[in-house]
């Protein structure tokens, strides 16, 4: 509340995408359907890896958890921008945006990390098999995930609270779909010096070090794949973490043009636009990379289907 108070804006108005009837009601059915597919699709790989022992490895393990924290990345964003569509209120209160900031990066900076330690447990399976379990323990994997949820947290805690030492002037409305932080400083009357230093360093360490750790680890898995005498095990390999790579690169290069590029370069539209990649369109695309091309998640996700439809004979015949 002393933010409130300094700032003298008890809300901000999310401007969103359109002001036309007609693509507004289009936009709504698109976000919506997308929001369902993530939420689904994410939800089922979580179920699928809890109910079939033989995926109780760290792979999966880590995957279950990425699956989690899609679920609630997007749930962040996207659950507001559909009841602003439905009210026909653009309007959030000051507590709630900074909410909104808070949870938003803390989704956003676990699911960094995770990407990170999955391309990690990648290159140790490739590279080192004969090592893989010595090092990948059930302590050292319950370990990682602790690490990101608190690292993750604390960079959160830190962008909002001083966000809360920021003055807003009268003008409030953000052109964009939900309270980001980079929007959120343009708006400030107040110096944010500090604030953009700690996007530019403690935001590196979240996501430009990982980045830069992901296609490390898949440099080295493809020139051990290189050396892989089968062009049947080769293609296979790379298929797979190409489509994995691909996701990644739209992740974190769509976070990192919109937080550590020129600020010369930055329109309102390109933001929003590139917030629609790493918000919604990459945590929607997870399941499909990570399950279509996996026979063990797919033979889970067959199991899991036929337990529920005999689940539901037996409940009927009853």
């Amino acid at each position: 509340m002393e933010g409130r108070n300094q700032s003298g804006v008890s809300e901000f108005i999310l401007l969103g995408f359109s002001d036309q009837p007609e693509q507004q009601m289009l936009l709504f059915f698109l976000f919506l359907l997308m929001y369902l597919i993530t939420s689904i699709g994410n939800l089922l790989i979580i179920l699928a890896i809890k109910t079939s022992s033989c995926l109780h490895t760290p792979m999966y393990f880590f995957l279950s958890n990425l699956s989690l924290v899609d679920i609630c990345f997007t749930s962040t964003t996207i659950p507001k921008m559909l009841a602003n569509h439905v009210s026909g209120n653009k309007a959030i209160s000051y507590a709630g945006c900074l909410t909104q900031v808070f949870f938003f990066i803390w989704f956003a900076g676990i699911d960094s990390i995770l990407l990170t330690v999955m391309a990690y447990d990648r290159y140790v399976a490739i590279c080192i098999p004969l090592h893989y379990f010595m090092i990948m323990t059930s302590k050292v994997c319950a370990l990682l995930i602790v690490v990101s949820w608190f690292w993750a947290y604390a960079i959160a805690l830190i962008h909002t609270v001083l966000l809360t030492h920021l003055s807003f002037c009268g003008h409030n409305e953000i052109p964009h779909f939900f309270c980001d932080l980079s929007p959120l400083l343009k708006l400030a009357c107040s110096d944010t010096f500090i604030n953009d230093l700690m996007v530019n360093t403690v935001g590196a360490l979240t996501i430009v070090i990982p980045f830069i750790g992901i296609l490390v680890s898949y440099i080295h898995i493809f020139m051990v794949v290189l050396r892989v005498p089968s062009t049947v095990g080769k293609w296979k390999v790379f298929s797979t973490c190409g489509s994995h790579l691909t996701v990644v690169c739209l992740f974190y290069g769509t976070i990192i043009g919109v937080y550590f590029s020129p600020t010369t370069t930055h329109t309102a539209q390109k933001d929003t636009a590139a917030a629609v990649m790493y918000t919604v369109v990459t945590p929607m695309l997870n399941p499909f990379i990570y399950s279509l091309r996996n026979k063990e998640i797919k033979g889970a996700l067959r199991m899991l289907l036929t337990l529920s439809v005999h689940l539901k004979t037996s409940l009927r015949q009853s």
